[in-house]
């Protein structure tokens, strides 16, 4: 039969399960361990979606809302905002595929269109990994919503004119490796500091005991006529 290990003090020592021992190894790691393995986990998994993520471009035209005979410039502005939202619509992408020589699906992920609330000016990004792809799809989306919008010119007095066509970018809009790999450092430091503030604090040593013996008993009390006894004399 086995006998559990006994320490030098011959008293029974028990073995530690692997959930206890890995959470003293937990408990003993120093404060900056924690947040070097985030950090340094962030950073690479950061790097690693900087170089698999595709380079993507953006180019961007603009498109302006002007008032036609006898139409209000006020007006203006609110059909610009109202042609701002159909810009993506079905109807316009449907006339723009056949000039940018993409898929009707690419469009619509890849189109988007913003307004402002303070001129008649609707602007038309398209974003492609390839630059010049880029801005046939801008340029073509803008055109097929500027005849959109003059087959109703008659009736709505306001029409819509190419105020800037897009360009080809030199520049990708996508993070690159660099930014991704500071972004996951930061969040993997985060991370760190969170599992270091939630990681289980070391007990603290309680009182030594004394051995037995050793502790004084209590004084017995005195008695009232002892005490008188004890003043007279």
């Amino acid at each position: 039969m086995s006998t559990s290990p006994t320490s030098p003090t011959g008293t029974t020592r028990t073995e530690g399960t692997p959930a206890r021992r890995r959470l003293a190894r937990l408990r003993a790691l120093p404060a900056w361990a924690l947040l070097g393995a985030g950090a340094l986990i962030g950073a690479g998994g950061g790097a690693a979606y900087g170089l698999a993520s595709p380079v993507t471009y953006t180019a961007t035209a603009y498109v302006l809302a002007v008032p036609g005979k006898g139409g209000d410039p006020a007006s203006a502005l609110g059909f610009a905002q109202a042609y701002g939202r159909v810009a993506t619509q079905l109807g316009v992408l449907g006339d723009a595929q056949v000039e940018a020589r993409v898929p009707l699906a690419t469009l619509r992920s890849s189109v988007t269109a913003e307004t402002s609330p303070d001129a008649p000016m609707i602007s038309i990004g398209a974003r492609s990994g390839d630059p010049a792809q880029a801005a046939d799809t801008a340029n073509a989306v803008a055109g097929a919503l500027v005849t959109a919008a003059g087959h109703n010119a008659t009736d709505t007095r306001v029409s819509l004119v190419s105020f800037s066509r897009a360009l080809a970018p030199t520049a990708p809009t996508s993070p690159g490796p660099l930014l991704t790999t500071g972004v996951g450092a930061c969040a993997g430091g985060l991370v760190g500091a969170l599992a270091l503030l939630a990681r289980p604090r070391r007990a603290l040593p309680g009182p030594a005991a004394l051995p037995a013996g050793s502790v004084p008993a209590p004084a017995e009390p005195q008695r009232p006529h002892e005490t008188a006894t004890r003043t007279t004399t």
